[in-house]
């Protein structure tokens, strides 16, 4: 379904800062759970969950920072 959604959406022709936050929204939520389920992070404890979210939230933010400062 997200993966559906992003097709959607860059298929559309549509631009633009909300875009751009929504398609990388969606690869976050897709990533997280990669790794929830097929990484098997879902079994460990959660000290292991949040350091890979916290650096998945942290690469997320740094490109949002660079397309935003790219649109300028």
């Amino acid at each position: 379904m997200l993966t559906g959604i992003t097709f959607a959406v860059c298929e559309s022709g549509l631009g633009g800062a909300g875009i751009m936050l929504l398609v990388l929204g969606t690869a976050v939520v897709k990533v997280q759970m990669v790794a929830n389920y097929f990484m098997g992070l879902r079994h460990t404890r959660w000290l292991w969950r949040s350091i890979v979210l916290v650096w998945l939230l942290l690469v997320a933010v740094l490109i949002a920072i660079a397309y935003l400062q790219s649109i300028r």
